[in-house]
């Protein structure tokens, strides 16, 4: 029986051991040499409903030595540094002795020095997953004469997980950057989601469609020599200065169709006794049309006394 399976698969067998030598061979007459590499640093086996945190550093520099064909040619990712956490409980400030065990290298390679030598880690609970809006990221400017309208995202939100003590600090989810760049109509585009703070994340991974509405950017345009209109009857003597300007804001068309009349400039002289007043001026504008300015904004109004009957 024994026999029967040393026999079995000889040729297979045979084969892997003359490549073992063969690797042993090249091995064996290649120089030996040392080097320091930045090497990712993973966790393993975290225990269900617990989050790493504590900040833990992203890699490692690991020190390590064997034959130089392929101790010079190892990238970051030959190389990877594990902590299983299989056996953990929930805690702050633990701390795992990064021995040459947790660092899993090529055939042929050694593990000289890990640095740090001790990471510090906190096995925080799960937070309860809460629900959080989504803001999208727009990059760029519309065309000239179009400007950004209405900016929305489906879903409008979405739920968030990761330890109690950063869930409560998180309020928005960012989309991926939307680019706007010359546009001159709605721009629509489908983007990943993600949370700014690396131990938060969201409770399942997927993405956005964004709608950016473009629209044409309004016109501004400004009437001069607007009358200030300061009651009737007689009893204003003056108005210094009698007209103002007024800068408006609306829709281009209407803007360019926009005669001087279309405004009302006036000053509230109610309950006033006579008398001279420094009185703000009210512009009243169209439908749609803003005031962006009034220059000046105050006039000096003097009241007289009204004539006796």
């Amino acid at each position: 029986m024994l026999r029967q399976l040393i026999m079995r698969d000889i040729g297979l067998k045979l084969l892997a051991l003359a490549l073992a030598v063969a690797l042993w061979i090249q091995v064996a007459g290649q120089p030996v040499v040392e080097r320091g590499i930045d090497v990712p640093l993973g966790f393993e086996n975290v225990p269900e409903r617990l989050f790493v945190g504590g900040d833990p550093p992203d890699d490692v520099r690991v020190r390590v030595r064997g034959p130089a064909n392929i101790v010079s040619g190892l990238q970051p990712g030959d190389l990877v540094a594990a902590i299983d956490l299989a056996a953990e409980r929930p805690g702050r400030g633990r701390l795992f002795d990064m021995f040459a065990g947790r660092v899993r290298v090529p055939f042929g390679v050694e593990v000289t020095q890990v640095f740090p030598a001790t990471i510090a880690v906190s096995l925080e609970r799960a937070g309860t997953p809460r629900p959080v809006r989504v803001v999208p990221d727009i990059e760029g400017l519309p065309a000239e004469g179009f400007a950004v309208g209405r900016i929305t995202a489906m879903p409008a939100s979405v739920e968030v997980v990761g330890p109690e003590s950063r869930l409560a600090a998180v309020e928005e989810a960012l989309t991926e950057p939307v680019s706007i760049a010359g546009a001159t109509s709605r721009v629509l585009a489908t983007v990943t989601v993600g949370v700014a703070d690396p131990m938060v994340r969201l409770r399942t991974p997927g993405s956005a469609q964004v709608t950016v509405e473009i629209v044409r950017a309004p016109a501004e345009r400004i009437l001069r020599a607007v009358v200030v209109q300061a009651g009737d009857g007689g009893h204003v003597e003056s108005v210094e200065p009698h007209s103002i300007d007024v800068g408006l804001r609306g829709p281009r068309d209407r803007m360019e169709a926009l005669e001087d009349t279309a405004v009302a400039a006036f000053v509230d002289l109610a309950g006033l006794q006579p008398g001279r007043y420094n009185l703000p001026v009210t512009v009243v504008a169209g439908p749609g049309i803003g005031v962006t300015h009034i220059d000046p904004s105050r006039v000096t109004v003097t009241v007289r006394q009204e004539s006796a009957r």
